[in-house]
């Protein structure tokens, strides 16, 4: 195996995955492009996960790194695979997803394609993401490509959806996911930090991950009580530090400002805290929430009534 940095380190959490790892490690052998290193960091599985990821490091073709932790949370194991990366792009890939065979080799494809004197505006290259019969998850890019920020991807060009792609493991550095706040908290909070420090992302309308909705997803699990933390802190981002974005999506913003009540709410009864230094700012801001707060209090009553 050569000795110098590859330039992608997919990094991939897991935890008691051990039945559709096998999967992931599958999509890596047939990647094309072979110029990568696999960091494998368990939070804390208790099933045949080290045993199987030991065998794939005696016999793959890529080095595998694998990391145990105790079980703190998927943000904190990934923050730990992007300290341990050594590749240029991190490619984020779920212990149950499967990449195309062509990704890495696209990506690649892709990032050399922006001129090596720009490539410091940009953080990531991003894609589409099929489900295993073919159809496209979310919106395809109003283009087949598109430079914006990750901000005005979601307001501007209304585009939503599962997405995927690889990101500058120097800019990951900077923006880790916040490990002082217990439970969930969605990525979206990262890359929207990282668009308002101005970096750029290419949009591509190119399939890079195969996306399996686990019945264990918290695709599936974002909308109750147990999230409600993580559901806040979005809200609450959406409706401070998103608002120079407000002209593009007026009815996005008024229902992030219905959600700021509901989780509010939530979180009360649960008798947890606010995270320090995340209230509401501004007059705009209170403004939207103050009326928006009979829609949001009626939607924590429906969720109660559900419970």
């Amino acid at each position: 195996m050569s000795s110098k940095s590859p330039l992608f380190t997919v990094v991939t959490p897991t935890y008691n995955r051990a039945h559709t790892l096998g999967r992931v490690y599958a999509s890596l052998r047939e990647q094309t492009w072979q110029d990568f290193e696999w960091v494998i960091v368990d939070d804390g599985s208790t099933d045949s996960t080290r045993a199987m990821v030991l065998e794939w490091q005696r016999e793959a073709r890529f080095p595998i790194h694998y990391v145990w932790q105790k079980n703190l949370h998927k943000k904190t194991a990934f923050n730990r695979g992007v300290r341990k990366a050594s590749g240029e792009l991190v490619v984020a890939l779920d212990s149950d997803d499967t990449l195309e065979k062509d990704a890495l080799a696209s990506m690649m494809s892709i990032w050399h394609g922006i001129p090596e004197e720009e490539r410091d505006r940009y953080v990531a290259i991003t894609g589409l993401c099929a489900r295993p019969d073919g159809t496209i998850v979310g919106d395809r890019y109003p283009q087949d490509v598109v430079d914006a920020t990750a901000l005005d991807m979601t307001f501007k060009y209304h585009v939503s959806g599962e997405k995927f792609g690889c990101m500058r493991t120097e800019v990951l550095l900077k923006f880790p996911f916040p490990e002082e706040i217990a439970g969930f908290v969605p990525e979206s909070l990262v890359w929207r930090a990282i668009a308002r420090a101005g970096y750029m992302t290419r949009f591509v309308n190119k399939v890079f991950r195969v996306y399996y909705d686990s019945s264990d997803s918290l695709s599936r699990q974002r909308d109750g009580h147990q999230h409600a933390l993580g559901l806040w802190l979005l809200a609450q981002d959406t409706v401070v530090e998103c608002l120079p974005w407000f002209r593009y999506r007026p009815r996005a913003f008024l229902m992030a400002a219905a959600r700021y009540t509901r989780f509010y709410l939530h979180l009360r009864a649960a008798s947890l805290p606010q995270p320090r230094g995340r209230s509401l700012k501004g007059a705009a801001s209170r403004l939207l929430v103050y009326a928006m707060w009979p829609v949001g209090a009626a939607l924590y009553m429906r969720d109660r009534v559900r419970m």
